[in-house]
């Protein structure tokens, strides 16, 4: 009896010791994440607030406590060019919002609930701009909607018609943002109407509705989640774009928030200071955004998922399921067919001066020259090679990172992981322009040699990406029942084990599509690029734009292709390896 006692002691103090272990580990591993999100994220953001508080200038004083006042937004808000900044800012990208959210929302619907022919097709075509830099698709519709030499009024005066179009302006602007930001609003609006139990929709037509009367008081109402937060993250990814107001409103100097900031910063002398403030506003914007989104969504009730199980139904359209069918070719001409055409016109034409409609279709007017020239110059294969350097350390320890935080978050208890979650989510509200004045401050005057490397753009790319990647993650640990785990552990392995053993193969289709995002967008980035490259670190999005403000628009078309065919490569390679990935999890789960 006495040795008996002695054992259960025995194993109630080993049973201890491995608690306190295990306690001692998750504090840690915490403790830890916490320290690398506060560098990647809380740091740089502590030292642009910082320097917009202070009149000293990093580069040649560094950073000072001296002089703390708000001279500096006071400046900014009374200066008319930030106001009339701001304004434009508002008025494109909310524009662009509602385009975006109209588009979105109908072709969620047209895919999700109707019998429209060739929904794959239409859902392919509603995503399709998501692959396109900003930059580039920026530069295509220069070329089509100039408003002297843009294809499309070529075209207008061919066929003897008094039209006329003009991209160079606010509204240009606009149709941009919409058309190339309304997947966003698609992707979440699409997975809410699938989740969306039927039966509501039935009861209102019983009711004597009709079916599009229920669409629009019933089905888009409890729906309305995903309408704000694909309205709402269109709005934020919009706010940071540099591309397409660079391209689009300089000409005719409109000039959004993004730009002002870019100026400021190459001005003679740079007014780092003052850009640190217009920077805090459009993080101040942003923050205004999420916090109207929650105040809209609180208090009312949106369950449309029970533990009935159901089946979305499919409204049949009749005849007009072919409209539906045709409003998702035209979309597919306007985003991908029109822009694809005129960036082929401009690569391989010797010169953009089209006299009529018959020398567009002249052959001695098309040569290779542009791409000869561009890569003549050093410059291009070296931003090449920058560029996927810097996508595969993005990739690779963002997507590291990422599996950690989103493990810690969605298959852990740990204290301290909602903490985890929300500095990880923290740069949605950050516009990447934001980012990279941010990532400038916090490293352009401190020793250790990381500003002017390709490290500084990867750590900009990794927390400015940082909430893309996660969530991307997230459907793949939600999808690992717990009770694989749980045998693991049965048969006596570790965390790190089962990690490596069970959760790492089934979720590697998941881990391979985030890799793979984050790798395309690092290569995309333009706005975080502009202010962390030297001339030994130049990327592809930036040199892209130095051959746009060059005014050599056959070298800029042909190296939008060169970039757009090497996305098109890299994105179907990945998603090669993802199947492969999906069957080879498939066959170990069985």
């Amino acid at each position: 009896a006495l040795n008996g006692q002695a054992g259960r002691r025995t194993e109630v103090t080993r049973s201890g010791v491995e608690e306190v272990r295990r306690r001692l580990f998750a504090g840690l591993w915490v403790t830890l994440l916490l320290a690398i999100l506060g560098f990647l994220v809380i740091y740089p953001v502590l030292t642009l607030l910082l320097g917009a508080l202070t009149d000293t200038n990093p580069v040649v004083d560094g950073f000072s406590l001296r002089h703390l006042s708000v001279t500096n937004f006071l400046a900014v808000l009374a200066n008319p060019n930030v106001a009339e900044a701001l304004f434009n800012t508002l008025i494109a990208c909310g524009g662009g919002t509602l385009i975006a959210v109209v588009i979105g929302l109908a072709f969620s619907w047209i895919v999700v609930r109707t019998n429209t022919p060739f929904k794959g097709f239409i859902a392919a075509a509603s995503i399709l701009p998501l692959f396109a830099p900003p930059l580039v698709a920026g530069v295509a519709w220069s070329i089509l909607g100039s408003p002297k030499t843009g294809l499309i009024n070529t075209m207008f005066k061919w066929m003897h018609l008094d039209w006329h179009v003009d991209f160079y302006s606010l509204w240009g602007l606009v149709f941009v943002f919409g058309i190339y930001y309304a997947p966003y609003v698609y992707m979440f609006t699409s997975s809410a109407l699938r989740n969306m139990d039927p039966s509501l929709e039935e009861a209102a037509e019983i009711s004597g509705a009709s079916a599009f009367s229920t669409v629009f008081t019933v089905t888009f109402p409890l729906i309305m989640p995903a309408i704000v937060s694909g309205m709402l993250l269109s709005f934020i990814v919009m706010l940071g774009i540099y591309g397409i107001p660079a391209v689009l409103g300089a000409p005719t100097n409109i000039s959004v928030l993004t730009t002002y900031i870019f100026k400021l910063t190459n001005w003679s002398p740079p007014l780092y200071n003052t850009a640190a403030a217009v920077a805090i506003i459009l993080m101040v914007v942003t923050g205004l955004l999420v916090f109207a989104q929650q105040k809209v969504l609180s208090g009312r009730s949106y369950t449309t998922v029970a533990g009935k199980a159901f089946r979305p139904r499919k409204l049949d359209l009749g005849p007009w399921r072919w409209f539906t069918l045709g409003l998702g070719i035209i979309y597919l001409l306007v985003v991908v067919i029109l822009p694809s055409l005129a960036l082929i016109v401009a690569a391989f034409r010797k010169f953009m001066f089209i006299r009529d409609a018959a020398s567009l279709f002249d052959m001695r007017q098309y040569s290779l020259m542009h791409f000869y020239s561009i890569f003549d110059n050093p410059l291009t294969l070296n931003s090449i090679y920058n560029a996927v350097e810097v996508g595969i350390i993005t990739a690779a320890v963002g997507g590291t990172l990422a599996f950690a935080i989103g493990y810690t978050i969605h298959r852990t208890h740990v204290a301290g992981r909602r903490g985890i979650d929300l500095v990880s989510t923290l740069p949605v509200a950050i516009p990447g322009l934001v980012i990279g004045v941010a990532y400038l401050w916090a490293w352009i005057g401190i020793p250790g040699g990381l500003y002017g490397t390709i490290w500084i753009l990867a750590l900009a790319f990794i927390a400015r990406f940082m909430p893309d990647t996660v969530k991307a993650l997230s459907t793949s640990f939600l999808q690992i029942h717990r009770e694989l785990e749980e045998a693991a552990w049965v048969c006596g392995k570790g965390m790190l084990g089962t990690i490596r053993t069970i959760v790492l193969p089934l979720a590697r289709p998941g881990v391979i599509a985030s890799m793979t995002l984050l790798f395309v967008l690092a290569i995309r980035e333009l706005g975080s690029s502009l202010f962390l490259y030297t001339s030994n670190t130049m990327v592809m999005s930036v040199l892209l734009l130095d051959y746009y403000e060059g005014g050599n628009l056959g070298k800029t078309a042909a190296f939008s292709l060169v970039q757009t065919v090497l996305l098109g490569v890299l994105i179907g390679g990945a998603n090669w390896l993802s199947r492969g990935a999906a069957q080879g999890s498939v066959a170990r789960t069985g």
